[in-house]
């Protein structure tokens, strides 16, 4: 029960950050990808959003509008562009996100060496389950 509440209030987390944000939750899944990994390409985006090009073009089209990412040219590629969050909302997200992953951090000053391993062992089978169940059935 306590996974589900951890789960749960991870949804009420992110919803609350997209309010604050002004963005949808495919456009803040959008906005946390390219926060983690840097400038995607329209296809790498569409690729881990999992929908089809025309709707990563309005996905990345509301965030422009918005303010949160821009357009610029791939160094690498003349005909290619890269989607770039910009800075302002680069720092207004991690000005939310930081405080709880600092606060997350924390809780675990709580246990011993023992206890963290025990921990860590735990989520990770977790994360490998659910993994596993996230595939696609044949």
């Amino acid at each position: 029960m306590l996974l589900r509440a951890l789960l749960d209030v991870t949804d009420d987390f992110e919803r609350t950050l997209g309010a604050e944000l002004t963005v949808n939750p495919t456009d803040l899944h959008a906005m946390e990808h390219l926060i983690m990994s840097g400038p995607l390409s329209p296809s790498e985006l569409s690729r881990r959003l999992g929908v089809t090009s025309a709707a990563t073009t309005t996905v990345i089209d509301r965030l422009t509008a918005l303010g949160h990412v821009r357009r610029e040219p791939h160094p690498s590629d003349r005909r290619g562009v890269r989607v770039v969050v910009t800075e302002e909302s680069r720092a207004r997200a991690m000005g939310r996100i930081m405080p709880m992953i600092w606060g997350v951090d924390s809780v675990l000053d709580d246990f011993d060496d023992h206890e963290r391993e025990a921990i860590a062992r735990y989520l990770e089978r977790v994360v490998e389950l659910y993994r596993t169940h996230a595939q696609p059935s044949d």
